[in-house]
């Protein structure tokens, strides 16, 4: 008897795998170039100062000054994307980094909502116990994005919200749906 058409995964429809990978190359370019546009908006003074700032949080590498720093983020994602492979904990520190410059900027960083949920994803296994137990035995449902993490009872959330809850970037949880 075959028990494999038994077990949950196995009926799943078939799709084209061809393009999953784990490698984060992209998704950290391009935050790191979100992060850029957010730092063009502050006071000509205060760019490198906030280019630093977010290269650090993010653990980038970034050139000695007197150079730019501002300037020079462009190319620090080229050669992100171009790079060796990255890692997930890498995008979630890099997304973080990022929340941090738009709350200092106050302005809205843009990121991809599914990027989001990679980091939402990866923050829900390494996350604080106390903030791990707030989404346990719930699916965590973002309104804004294509993506929902867990099994149980919703909570929901935007992309960003749950991600800066996991992260402790907010002490605000993903809520049950109104009614």
């Amino acid at each position: 008897m075959d028990f494999a058409k038994y077990l949950p995964l196995s009926q799943r429809r078939p799709a084209d795998e061809v393009n999953v990978t784990g490698d984060r190359r992209a998704e950290i370019a391009a935050v790191v170039r979100e992060a850029h546009r957010l730092i063009l908006s502050a006071p000509e003074g205060e760019r490198d100062a906030r280019a630093r700032t977010f290269a650090a949080n993010a653990g980038l590498a970034m050139p000695a000054p007197p150079a730019d720093s501002a300037d020079a983020l462009p190319a620090s994602a080229d050669a992100i994307e171009s790079g060796d492979r990255r890692k997930i904990a890498e995008l979630e520190r890099v997304v973080e980094a990022a929340l941090r410059l738009s709350d200092a900027l106050g302005l809205n960083a843009e990121i991809a909502p599914l990027t989001y949920g990679a980091v939402a994803m990866y923050a829900s296994t390494t996350a604080p116990f106390d903030r791990r137990a707030a989404i346990s035995g719930h699916s965590v449902v973002a309104v804004d994005g294509d993506w929902r993490l867990g099994q149980g009872p919703e909570l929901h959330g935007t992309a960003e919200g749950i991600v800066r809850f996991l992260t402790g970037l907010s002490d605000v949880p993903p809520r049950p749906p109104a009614r």
